[in-house]
Protein backbone atom coordinates (compact mmCIF):
# COMPACT_ATOMS: atom_id res chain seq x y z
CA UNK A 1 0.00 0.00 0.00
CA UNK A 2 2.88 2.85 0.94
CA UNK A 3 4.59 1.17 -1.78
CA UNK A 4 1.88 2.03 -4.17
CA UNK A 5 1.30 5.23 -2.55
CA UNK A 6 5.03 6.38 -2.92
CA UNK A 7 4.55 5.35 -6.97
CA UNK A 8 1.92 7.61 -7.47
CA UNK A 9 3.42 10.73 -6.05
CA UNK A 10 5.93 9.99 -7.87
CA UNK A 11 4.06 9.86 -11.15
CA UNK A 12 1.75 13.03 -9.89
CA UNK A 13 5.25 14.48 -9.63
CA UNK A 14 6.76 14.28 -12.93
CA UNK A 15 3.66 15.06 -14.45
CA UNK A 16 3.79 18.04 -12.67
CA UNK A 17 7.17 18.47 -13.84
CA UNK A 18 6.19 18.45 -17.60
CA UNK A 19 3.47 20.56 -16.73
CA UNK A 20 5.69 22.84 -15.64
CA UNK A 21 8.06 22.72 -18.01
CA UNK A 22 5.43 22.88 -21.05
CA UNK A 23 4.35 26.03 -19.49
CA UNK A 24 8.20 27.48 -18.79
CA UNK A 25 8.59 26.75 -22.42
CA UNK A 26 5.32 28.65 -23.32
CA UNK A 27 6.79 31.32 -21.30
CA UNK A 28 10.10 31.34 -22.97
CA UNK A 29 8.63 31.27 -26.39
CA UNK A 30 6.64 34.56 -25.40
CA UNK A 31 9.23 36.75 -23.89
CA UNK A 32 11.48 35.16 -26.91
CA UNK A 33 8.82 36.65 -29.47
CA UNK A 34 8.55 40.06 -27.13
CA UNK A 35 12.36 40.32 -26.75
CA UNK A 36 12.53 40.07 -30.73
CA UNK A 37 10.11 43.18 -31.06
CA UNK A 38 12.25 46.00 -30.81
CA UNK A 39 11.70 49.25 -28.43
CA UNK A 40 10.42 52.49 -30.00
CA UNK A 41 11.50 55.77 -28.83
CA UNK A 42 10.02 58.87 -30.42
CA UNK A 43 12.21 61.92 -29.31
CA UNK A 44 10.46 65.57 -29.66
CA UNK A 45 11.96 68.35 -29.21
CA UNK A 46 10.23 72.19 -29.66
CA UNK A 47 11.03 74.87 -31.93
CA UNK A 48 14.70 74.09 -32.42
CA UNK A 49 16.59 75.34 -35.84
CA UNK A 50 17.28 73.64 -38.51
CA UNK A 51 21.16 74.08 -38.65
CA UNK A 52 21.03 74.09 -34.69
CA UNK A 53 22.64 70.97 -34.11
CA UNK A 54 26.40 69.23 -34.75
CA UNK A 55 24.89 66.67 -36.92
CA UNK A 56 23.20 69.39 -38.58
CA UNK A 57 26.81 71.18 -39.15
CA UNK A 58 25.95 74.08 -36.45
CA UNK A 59 29.56 74.97 -34.95
CA UNK A 60 28.31 77.34 -32.08
CA UNK A 61 25.87 74.28 -30.44
CA UNK A 62 27.32 71.60 -28.76
CA UNK A 63 25.21 68.29 -29.20
CA UNK A 64 28.04 65.71 -29.20
CA UNK A 65 25.04 62.77 -27.72
CA UNK A 66 22.38 63.72 -30.41
CA UNK A 67 25.57 64.18 -32.65
CA UNK A 68 26.26 60.28 -31.75
CA UNK A 69 22.56 59.13 -31.95
CA UNK A 70 22.86 60.48 -35.71
CA UNK A 71 26.29 58.67 -36.10
CA UNK A 72 24.00 55.51 -35.20
CA UNK A 73 21.48 55.69 -37.79
CA UNK A 74 20.47 57.29 -40.84
CA UNK A 75 20.13 61.57 -41.29
CA UNK A 76 17.20 62.62 -43.55
CA UNK A 77 17.48 65.56 -45.43
CA UNK A 78 14.42 66.41 -47.07
CA UNK A 79 12.31 65.98 -44.13
CA UNK A 80 8.99 67.53 -43.28
CA UNK A 81 6.44 67.50 -40.36
CA UNK A 82 3.02 68.13 -41.24
CA UNK A 83 2.34 71.35 -39.92
CA UNK A 84 4.49 74.54 -38.86
CA UNK A 85 3.14 75.17 -35.37
CA UNK A 86 3.14 72.77 -32.55
CA UNK A 87 -0.30 71.17 -31.87
CA UNK A 88 -1.27 70.37 -35.23
CA UNK A 89 2.15 69.31 -35.88
CA UNK A 90 2.09 66.64 -32.91
CA UNK A 91 -1.26 65.97 -33.93
CA UNK A 92 -0.23 64.73 -37.35
CA UNK A 93 2.62 62.58 -35.97
CA UNK A 94 1.03 60.40 -32.79
CA UNK A 95 -1.55 59.73 -35.51
CA UNK A 96 -0.06 59.10 -38.56
CA UNK A 97 -2.51 61.05 -40.95
CA UNK A 98 -2.89 64.54 -42.05
CA UNK A 99 -4.29 66.16 -38.73
CA UNK A 100 -6.80 67.98 -41.13
CA UNK A 101 -8.59 64.75 -41.50
CA UNK A 102 -10.25 65.61 -38.05
CA UNK A 103 -10.09 69.29 -38.24
CA UNK A 104 -7.01 69.60 -36.18
CA UNK A 105 -5.67 72.75 -38.23
CA UNK A 106 -5.00 76.20 -36.45
CA UNK A 107 -2.53 75.97 -33.38
CA UNK A 108 -3.60 75.33 -30.29
CA UNK A 109 -6.93 72.89 -29.23
CA UNK A 110 -9.54 75.44 -29.55
CA UNK A 111 -10.39 78.48 -29.65
CA UNK A 112 -12.94 81.33 -28.15
CA UNK A 113 -16.58 79.89 -28.44
CA UNK A 114 -15.23 76.38 -29.48
CA UNK A 115 -13.88 75.48 -26.09
CA UNK A 116 -10.86 73.00 -25.75
CA UNK A 117 -11.63 70.35 -28.76
CA UNK A 118 -8.24 68.34 -29.03
CA UNK A 119 -8.44 65.04 -30.85
CA UNK A 120 -11.16 63.76 -32.25
CA UNK A 121 -12.13 60.85 -29.79
CA UNK A 122 -12.21 58.33 -32.67
CA UNK A 123 -8.60 58.54 -33.82
CA UNK A 124 -6.39 56.55 -33.04
CA UNK A 125 -2.96 57.46 -31.80
CA UNK A 126 0.47 55.43 -31.69
CA UNK A 127 0.13 54.85 -27.94
CA UNK A 128 -3.25 53.04 -28.96
CA UNK A 129 -1.77 50.48 -31.10
CA UNK A 130 1.28 49.83 -29.37
CA UNK A 131 -0.75 49.43 -26.29
CA UNK A 132 -3.44 47.08 -28.02
CA UNK A 133 -0.09 45.15 -28.45
CA UNK A 134 1.21 44.38 -25.35
CA UNK A 135 3.60 47.02 -25.38
CA UNK A 136 4.28 49.47 -22.07
CA UNK A 137 3.59 52.88 -22.98
CA UNK A 138 4.79 56.73 -21.64
CA UNK A 139 4.47 60.07 -22.59
CA UNK A 140 6.69 62.57 -20.94
CA UNK A 141 6.71 66.23 -21.37
CA UNK A 142 4.58 68.36 -23.19
CA UNK A 143 1.13 66.76 -24.35
CA UNK A 144 -0.47 69.94 -26.42
CA UNK A 145 -3.21 67.81 -28.05
CA UNK A 146 -6.26 69.02 -25.44
CA UNK A 147 -6.93 69.15 -21.73
CA UNK A 148 -10.58 67.72 -21.55
CA UNK A 149 -10.37 64.38 -20.01
CA UNK A 150 -10.92 62.48 -23.32
CA UNK A 151 -7.70 63.78 -24.46
CA UNK A 152 -5.51 63.14 -21.48
CA UNK A 153 -2.71 60.80 -22.24
CA UNK A 154 -4.00 58.12 -19.89
CA UNK A 155 -7.06 57.82 -22.31
CA UNK A 156 -5.25 58.06 -25.37
CA UNK A 157 -3.28 54.72 -24.95
CA UNK A 158 -0.58 55.71 -22.95
CA UNK A 159 -0.36 53.60 -19.42
CA UNK A 160 2.01 56.30 -18.38
CA UNK A 161 1.89 60.07 -18.44
CA UNK A 162 4.62 62.29 -16.95
CA UNK A 163 4.47 65.83 -18.11
CA UNK A 164 2.16 68.50 -18.41
CA UNK A 165 -0.82 69.84 -20.89
CA UNK A 166 -0.49 72.98 -22.09
CA UNK A 167 1.57 74.44 -25.25
CA UNK A 168 4.52 75.66 -22.90
CA UNK A 169 5.47 76.77 -19.52
CA UNK A 170 8.74 77.28 -17.33
CA UNK A 171 11.71 74.95 -16.82
CA UNK A 172 11.81 76.13 -13.30
CA UNK A 173 8.97 75.14 -11.05
CA UNK A 174 5.98 77.29 -10.47
CA UNK A 175 4.17 78.97 -7.78
CA UNK A 176 0.28 77.32 -7.86
CA UNK A 177 -0.19 76.47 -11.53
CA UNK A 178 -3.06 76.19 -13.71
CA UNK A 179 -4.25 72.44 -14.27
CA UNK A 180 -2.37 72.68 -18.04
CA UNK A 181 0.86 74.27 -16.95
CA UNK A 182 1.46 72.09 -13.73
CA UNK A 183 3.77 69.25 -13.92
CA UNK A 184 1.87 65.74 -13.61
CA UNK A 185 2.17 62.28 -13.20
CA UNK A 186 -0.84 60.44 -14.46
CA UNK A 187 -3.38 63.53 -13.34
CA UNK A 188 -1.96 64.06 -9.98
CA UNK A 189 0.36 66.88 -9.40
CA UNK A 190 4.05 66.72 -9.26
CA UNK A 191 6.25 69.15 -7.22
CA UNK A 192 10.06 69.65 -8.48
CA UNK A 193 12.50 71.08 -7.68
CA UNK A 194 15.67 71.56 -10.44
CA UNK A 195 15.06 71.98 -14.02
CA UNK A 196 12.45 70.61 -16.30
CA UNK A 197 14.64 69.03 -18.99
CA UNK A 198 16.63 67.50 -16.74
CA UNK A 199 13.81 65.53 -14.78
CA UNK A 200 12.34 64.43 -17.85
CA UNK A 201 15.68 63.01 -19.05
CA UNK A 202 15.78 61.48 -15.60
CA UNK A 203 12.00 60.00 -15.63
CA UNK A 204 12.97 58.34 -19.23
CA UNK A 205 16.03 56.28 -17.50
CA UNK A 206 13.42 55.26 -14.70
CA UNK A 207 10.84 54.33 -17.13
CA UNK A 208 13.35 52.18 -19.17
CA UNK A 209 14.86 51.08 -15.74
CA UNK A 210 11.33 49.34 -14.89
CA UNK A 211 10.30 48.15 -18.18
CA UNK A 212 13.51 46.53 -19.67
CA UNK A 213 12.34 43.14 -19.78
CA UNK A 214 9.60 43.95 -22.31
CA UNK A 215 8.57 46.16 -25.15
CA UNK A 216 8.01 49.30 -24.64
CA UNK A 217 7.08 52.53 -26.50
CA UNK A 218 8.27 56.25 -25.21
CA UNK A 219 7.16 59.31 -26.31
CA UNK A 220 9.28 61.98 -25.29
CA UNK A 221 8.51 65.61 -25.96
CA UNK A 222 10.69 68.04 -24.39
CA UNK A 223 9.71 71.43 -24.54
CA UNK A 224 13.18 72.54 -25.02
CA UNK A 225 14.14 75.06 -27.13
CA UNK A 226 10.50 76.86 -26.73
CA UNK A 227 10.13 79.99 -24.36
CA UNK A 228 10.09 81.06 -21.92
CA UNK A 229 14.26 80.82 -22.65
CA UNK A 230 15.51 80.03 -19.32
CA UNK A 231 18.47 77.95 -18.43
CA UNK A 232 20.55 76.53 -15.33
CA UNK A 233 22.69 79.01 -13.92
CA UNK A 234 25.82 76.41 -14.21
CA UNK A 235 24.73 75.90 -18.20
CA UNK A 236 24.57 79.61 -18.56
CA UNK A 237 28.36 79.87 -16.74
CA UNK A 238 29.35 77.27 -19.52
CA UNK A 239 28.35 79.53 -22.40
CA UNK A 240 29.35 82.90 -20.67
CA UNK A 241 30.68 84.60 -23.77
CA UNK A 242 28.14 82.95 -26.33
CA UNK A 243 26.16 85.11 -28.23
CA UNK A 244 23.43 82.88 -28.40
CA UNK A 245 24.19 82.56 -24.35
CA UNK A 246 20.54 80.62 -23.11
CA UNK A 247 20.15 78.95 -26.14
CA UNK A 248 23.23 77.73 -26.20
CA UNK A 249 22.93 76.59 -22.72
CA UNK A 250 19.12 74.93 -23.16
CA UNK A 251 20.34 73.07 -26.37
CA UNK A 252 23.41 71.34 -24.30
CA UNK A 253 20.95 70.58 -21.57
CA UNK A 254 18.58 69.07 -23.48
CA UNK A 255 21.42 67.01 -25.53
CA UNK A 256 22.82 65.69 -21.87
CA UNK A 257 18.87 64.45 -21.04
CA UNK A 258 19.29 62.20 -24.47
CA UNK A 259 22.43 61.37 -23.58
CA UNK A 260 20.90 60.00 -20.48
CA UNK A 261 18.62 57.87 -22.01
CA UNK A 262 21.13 56.50 -24.48
CA UNK A 263 23.52 55.50 -21.88
CA UNK A 264 21.05 53.80 -20.05
CA UNK A 265 20.18 51.67 -22.93
CA UNK A 266 23.36 51.08 -23.84
CA UNK A 267 23.95 49.87 -19.85
CA UNK A 268 21.28 47.44 -19.95
CA UNK A 269 21.87 46.04 -23.74
CA UNK A 270 18.62 47.74 -25.02
CA UNK A 271 20.21 50.28 -27.52
CA UNK A 272 20.58 47.66 -30.16
CA UNK A 273 17.19 47.11 -30.89
CA UNK A 274 15.53 49.88 -29.93
CA UNK A 275 14.33 51.98 -32.60
CA UNK A 276 14.98 55.76 -32.11
CA UNK A 277 13.05 58.67 -34.21
CA UNK A 278 14.79 62.09 -33.38
CA UNK A 279 12.83 65.21 -34.84
CA UNK A 280 11.51 68.67 -34.05
CA UNK A 281 8.24 69.44 -34.39
CA UNK A 282 8.52 72.71 -36.20
CA UNK A 283 10.58 75.11 -37.53
CA UNK A 284 12.73 77.55 -35.17
CA UNK A 285 10.95 79.97 -33.53
CA UNK A 286 11.51 83.87 -34.66
CA UNK A 287 11.82 84.61 -31.21
CA UNK A 288 14.55 81.80 -29.44
CA UNK A 289 17.38 82.76 -31.47
CA UNK A 290 17.25 79.28 -33.73
CA UNK A 291 19.03 79.45 -36.25
CA UNK A 292 17.32 77.94 -40.47
CA UNK A 293 20.71 77.87 -41.90
CA UNK A 294 19.69 77.66 -45.67
CA UNK A 295 15.96 77.77 -45.54
CA UNK A 296 13.34 80.68 -45.79
CA UNK A 297 11.18 81.17 -43.58
CA UNK A 298 10.42 79.99 -39.88
CA UNK A 299 7.83 78.54 -37.58
CA UNK A 300 4.90 79.39 -38.60
CA UNK A 301 4.66 80.01 -42.04
CA UNK A 302 4.70 77.91 -45.49
CA UNK A 303 8.06 78.46 -46.64
CA UNK A 304 11.07 76.03 -46.20
CA UNK A 305 11.99 77.17 -42.57
CA UNK A 306 8.81 76.34 -41.00
CA UNK A 307 8.28 72.59 -41.87
CA UNK A 308 11.70 70.73 -42.92
CA UNK A 309 13.16 69.55 -39.46
CA UNK A 310 16.44 67.73 -38.61
CA UNK A 311 15.24 64.32 -38.61
CA UNK A 312 17.53 61.29 -37.18
CA UNK A 313 16.70 57.41 -37.54
CA UNK A 314 18.18 55.24 -35.73
CA UNK A 315 18.23 51.29 -35.23
CA UNK A 316 21.40 49.46 -35.18
CA UNK A 317 19.93 46.05 -35.49
CA UNK A 318 18.52 46.57 -38.48
CA UNK A 319 20.12 50.01 -40.02
CA UNK A 320 24.03 49.13 -40.23
CA UNK A 321 24.41 51.54 -43.53
CA UNK A 322 24.44 54.86 -41.45
CA UNK A 323 24.35 57.47 -43.87
CA UNK A 324 22.65 60.69 -45.56
CA UNK A 325 18.91 59.71 -46.85
CA UNK A 326 17.68 62.40 -49.24
CA UNK A 327 14.26 61.13 -50.21
CA UNK A 328 10.99 63.13 -49.25
CA UNK A 329 10.44 62.20 -45.69
CA UNK A 330 7.40 62.92 -43.49
CA UNK A 331 6.76 62.71 -39.50
CA UNK A 332 3.56 61.08 -40.83
CA UNK A 333 6.21 58.16 -41.84
CA UNK A 334 6.74 57.71 -37.70
CA UNK A 335 3.63 55.85 -37.18
CA UNK A 336 3.94 52.96 -40.35
CA UNK A 337 7.66 52.37 -39.95
CA UNK A 338 7.12 51.88 -36.07
CA UNK A 339 4.36 49.19 -36.86
CA UNK A 340 6.45 47.51 -39.35
CA UNK A 341 9.12 47.13 -37.34
CA UNK A 342 7.40 45.97 -34.37
CA UNK A 343 5.25 43.61 -37.11
CA UNK A 344 2.47 44.48 -36.33
CA UNK A 345 -0.64 44.72 -38.53
CA UNK A 346 -2.53 48.03 -39.26
CA UNK A 347 -6.23 47.13 -38.49
CA UNK A 348 -7.76 47.68 -42.01
CA UNK A 349 -10.36 50.88 -41.36
CA UNK A 350 -7.00 52.25 -39.57
CA UNK A 351 -5.91 55.28 -42.31
CA UNK A 352 -2.63 56.17 -42.66
CA UNK A 353 -1.28 58.60 -44.42
CA UNK A 354 2.83 57.52 -44.06
CA UNK A 355 4.97 55.25 -44.97
CA UNK A 356 7.34 52.64 -43.82
CA UNK A 357 10.16 53.91 -43.98
CA UNK A 358 12.58 50.71 -43.39
CA UNK A 359 12.59 49.28 -47.17
CA UNK A 360 13.81 52.71 -48.14
CA UNK A 361 17.07 52.10 -45.15
CA UNK A 362 18.07 48.75 -46.15
CA UNK A 363 18.08 49.69 -49.73
CA UNK A 364 15.07 47.40 -50.92
CA UNK A 365 12.88 50.24 -52.08
CA UNK A 366 15.01 53.28 -54.13
CA UNK A 367 13.93 57.04 -54.28
CA UNK A 368 11.27 58.63 -52.37
CA UNK A 369 8.84 57.83 -49.88
CA UNK A 370 6.35 60.44 -50.94
CA UNK A 371 5.59 61.79 -54.49
CA UNK A 372 3.88 64.65 -52.87
CA UNK A 373 3.15 66.61 -49.58
CA UNK A 374 0.42 68.54 -48.24
CA UNK A 375 0.21 71.64 -45.97
CA UNK A 376 -2.51 74.09 -44.65
CA UNK A 377 -3.28 75.95 -41.52
CA UNK A 378 -6.55 78.27 -42.65
CA UNK A 379 -5.57 80.81 -45.21
CA UNK A 380 -2.20 79.29 -46.03
CA UNK A 381 -1.40 75.98 -47.50
CA UNK A 382 1.49 74.80 -49.18
CA UNK A 383 2.12 71.79 -51.69
CA UNK A 384 5.69 69.21 -52.58
CA UNK A 385 6.06 68.09 -55.86
CA UNK A 386 9.07 65.92 -56.99
CA UNK A 387 11.77 69.13 -56.38
CA UNK A 388 8.54 71.99 -56.92
CA UNK A 389 7.06 73.63 -53.70
CA UNK A 390 4.12 75.59 -53.94
CA UNK A 391 2.71 78.33 -51.33
CA UNK A 392 -1.09 79.56 -51.81
CA UNK A 393 -2.11 82.38 -49.86
CA UNK A 394 -5.42 82.98 -50.16
CA UNK A 395 -7.24 85.63 -51.98
CA UNK A 396 -3.58 86.78 -52.59
CA UNK A 397 -1.91 84.47 -55.01
CA UNK A 398 0.86 81.72 -55.25
CA UNK A 399 4.52 80.92 -55.40
CA UNK A 400 6.48 78.36 -57.18
CA UNK A 401 10.00 77.03 -56.34
CA UNK A 402 12.94 74.57 -57.49
CA UNK A 403 14.43 73.22 -54.09
CA UNK A 404 16.70 71.71 -56.32
CA UNK A 405 17.78 74.66 -57.58
CA UNK A 406 16.80 77.22 -55.29
CA UNK A 407 16.47 75.98 -51.93
CA UNK A 408 16.44 79.48 -50.40
CA UNK A 409 12.69 80.12 -52.02
CA UNK A 410 13.62 83.19 -53.63
CA UNK A 411 13.37 82.81 -57.37
CA UNK A 412 9.32 82.27 -58.10
CA UNK A 413 9.01 80.41 -60.90
CA UNK A 414 4.96 80.90 -61.18
CA UNK A 415 5.19 82.85 -64.56
CA UNK A 416 7.46 80.66 -66.60
CA UNK A 417 6.40 77.45 -65.24
CA UNK A 418 2.46 78.10 -65.30
CA UNK A 419 1.51 74.30 -66.24
CA UNK A 420 3.39 72.97 -63.62
CA UNK A 421 1.98 75.33 -60.68
CA UNK A 422 -1.52 75.01 -62.36
CA UNK A 423 -1.23 71.08 -61.73
CA UNK A 424 0.43 71.73 -58.00
CA UNK A 425 -3.12 73.98 -57.42
CA UNK A 426 -5.11 70.61 -58.74
CA UNK A 427 -3.00 68.42 -56.23
CA UNK A 428 -3.57 70.34 -53.78
CA UNK A 429 -7.47 71.21 -54.33
CA UNK A 430 -8.03 67.48 -54.71
CA UNK A 431 -6.01 66.51 -51.28
CA UNK A 432 -8.48 69.29 -49.87
CA UNK A 433 -11.52 67.61 -51.31
CA UNK A 434 -10.81 64.49 -48.17
CA UNK A 435 -10.63 67.01 -45.61
CA UNK A 436 -12.48 68.67 -43.18
CA UNK A 437 -13.20 72.33 -42.37
CA UNK A 438 -10.68 73.34 -39.28
CA UNK A 439 -13.02 72.94 -36.06
CA UNK A 440 -11.02 76.37 -34.57
CA UNK A 441 -9.28 79.13 -35.44
CA UNK A 442 -6.40 80.99 -33.85
CA UNK A 443 -8.15 84.45 -34.00
CA UNK A 444 -7.63 87.71 -36.20
CA UNK A 445 -4.42 89.22 -34.26
CA UNK A 446 -2.48 86.15 -35.01
CA UNK A 447 -3.94 85.83 -38.41
CA UNK A 448 -3.12 89.08 -39.70
CA UNK A 449 0.40 88.23 -38.81
CA UNK A 450 1.11 85.09 -40.09
CA UNK A 451 -1.12 86.76 -43.52
CA UNK A 452 1.48 89.17 -43.38
CA UNK A 453 4.45 87.50 -43.02
CA UNK A 454 3.38 85.03 -46.15
CA UNK A 455 3.27 88.47 -47.99
CA UNK A 456 6.30 89.49 -47.47
CA UNK A 457 8.35 86.82 -47.80
CA UNK A 458 6.37 85.60 -50.85
CA UNK A 459 7.63 89.12 -52.15
CA UNK A 460 11.18 88.74 -50.81
CA UNK A 461 10.37 91.87 -48.80
CA UNK A 462 11.16 92.98 -45.33
CA UNK A 463 8.51 91.36 -42.29
CA UNK A 464 7.64 94.37 -40.79
CA UNK A 465 6.33 92.11 -37.55
CA UNK A 466 5.70 89.11 -36.35
CA UNK A 467 3.36 88.76 -33.81
CA UNK A 468 0.25 90.82 -32.71
CA UNK A 469 2.80 92.83 -29.97
CA UNK A 470 5.10 93.50 -33.25
CA UNK A 471 2.06 94.97 -35.24
CA UNK A 472 0.76 97.54 -32.61
CA UNK A 473 4.22 99.22 -32.09
CA UNK A 474 4.19 99.85 -36.08
CA UNK A 475 1.89 103.02 -36.74
CA UNK A 476 -0.30 102.35 -39.81
CA UNK A 477 1.56 98.69 -41.16
CA UNK A 478 0.85 98.24 -44.15
CA UNK A 479 1.25 94.79 -45.68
Amino acid sequence: MVKNFFLFSFIVFLAACGNQKKDNNLADSKNEKENNQPNVIVILVDDAGYVDFGFMGSEDLETPHIDSLAKEGVVFTDAHVSATVCAPSRAGLITGKYQQRFGFEANGTGYGNSGDIGLSDDVVTMADVFKKNNYKTIALGKWHLGSDISDHPNQRGFDEFYGFLAGSRSYFSMKNPSKNHMLQQNGKQVVFDGYLTDVLGDQSVRFVEENKNQPFFMYLAYNAVHTPIEAKEEDLLKFKNHPRQKLAAMTWSLDENVGKLRNKLIELGLLENTLIFFLSDNGGAHNNSSKMGPLKGWKGNKFEGGHRVPFIVSWPKKITDHKKFNGLTSSLDVFSTSLAAAGIEKDKDLILDGVDLLPYLSGDKKGNPHDKLFWRKLDEAGARNGEYKLIRLKNYGSVLYNLTNDLGETNNLISKESSTANEMLESLSDWESNLIAPLWREGKAWEDVTYHIHQKLMKNEEVLYKDPKGKKNISNPKN
